[in-house]
């Protein structure tokens, strides 16, 4: 059973980045740093890289265990347990994210006209079957989907700069306000999202062929990711300017509908969604995918009896907030203010753990 579902060092990089794009470029994180918002995303990402190294070390302590193990492994059968269920119901939340912003960006974008929870259900329905095929199903989408979004982008990128769009005078002064609004404005807040959401890889390094983690892949996907998220951070305040760019509610969406003076070609827009879109989708998945593993093992039952309960429990609370400015209040607002306890706090403890056990054991050994 255990070699069942594998995935290789290539399959775990490329979902790294993926999973990392996700819905990062809807936004312009650290927007309060105005034209240093791009200073913002290198100290969030670096920030991030610390949590990562921590992270893998973790892993690497534990090669055979995922998550859900560890917790019970080293805070005993009832606390590992609680703890675990806490974060079943967290990645099942951070799903949920993605699904409510699938529908918005597909109600704001290409079918208007459509119910949302259409297309919310459809999204759904498409991550489950991908979950009930089992891991190296998922873990094959990222093979197909990066390459094609990669390419989108830099031909994107291509004809902003041919028509003159991007502006970088935009970006100065640098640090005008002094270092204080780039520290704030990155920390915690794009420390939890995106880069902090690396805590779901404890969940999936152990589906790797080998023991312990690829850490040539798992670093090189991570640095290459969060320098194309800073550049492309940096790229919506040079066209659009700092001020719209940060009142924006879809950044890159404005950023592309400044090359609707190009003749031949248009609506370039659905171009940018349905990156989007791919981004989202697989970054739903992940999350649900996770919350099914991990209710699997604290139940002891396969993960396909879980498929259905958490599909239809993550797609029933995606319709919990209001509307699309309350969805983004909520999760730009309290929902970061609380990652950092799953995404920083709970690894430490386990740290805490893990060295408090290795000096217990050196003396008898």
């Amino acid at each position: 059973m255990p070699n069942k579902e594998q995935v290789s060092s290539l399959q775990i990089a490329f979902m790294i980045m993926l999973f990392e794009i996700g819905s990062t470029p809807l936004f312009l994180l650290g927007g309060k740093a105005k034209q240093d918002s791009w200073l913002a995303m290198c100290t969030g990402s670096a920030a991030g890289f610390l949590l990562l190294l921590l992270l893998m070390w973790i892993q690497h302590r534990c090669p055979d265990k995922d998550l859900m193990g560890m917790l019970i492994f080293h805070f005993g059968k009832i606390a590992g347990t609680s703890i675990g269920g806490v974060y079943v119901i967290y990645f099942a939340y951070q799903s949920m994210r993605n699904v409510r912003d699938l529908g918005e960006l597909t109600a704001m974008t290409l079918l208007p006209k459509t119910p949302m929870f259409v297309t919310m259900l459809v999204f759904i329905l498409l991550a489950l079957y991908a979950i009930w095929k089992g891991a190296e199903v998922v873990f094959r989408l990222p093979e197909v989907l990066l390459p094609v979004m990669l390419f989108f982008y830099f031909v994107l990128v291509l004809l902003l700069g041919i028509m003159g769009s991007i502006d970088f005078r935009h970006l100065a002064p640098v640090m005008g306000d002094g270092l204080m609004p780039v520290i704030k404005a990155a920390l915690p807040d794009i420390v939890s999202f995106p880069f902090g959401q690396m805590i779901v890889f404890l969940m999936l390094w152990s589906l790797w062929e080998k023991p312990g983690v690829p850490v040539k892949y798992t670093v090189n996907a991570y640095l290459l990711i969060s320098l194309f998220l800073i550049f492309m951070n940096a790229l919506n305040v040079a066209v659009l300017g700092p001020t719209i760019a940060g009142i924006s509610q879809l950044p890159f969406l404005k950023t592309v509908r400044t090359l609707s003076n190009l003749k031949f070609v248009e609506r370039l827009d659905i171009l940018v969604t349905v990156q989007l879109f791919l981004g989202l989708l697989v970054k739903m998945m992940l999350f649900f995918f996770c919350s099914v593993k991990a209710v699997s093992e604290l139940t002891g039952k396969p993960a396909r009896w879980w498929v259905f309960p958490v599909g239809a429990v993550i797609f029933s609370a995606s319709f919990l907030e209001r509307d699309y400015t309350q969805h983004i209040a909520v999760g730009l607002g309290p929902s970061l203010k609380l990652d950092p306890l799953f995404q920083v706090a709970i690894p430490l403890l386990l740290t805490l753990s893990i060295l408090i056990r290795s000096r217990f054991k050196r003396p008898s050994s």
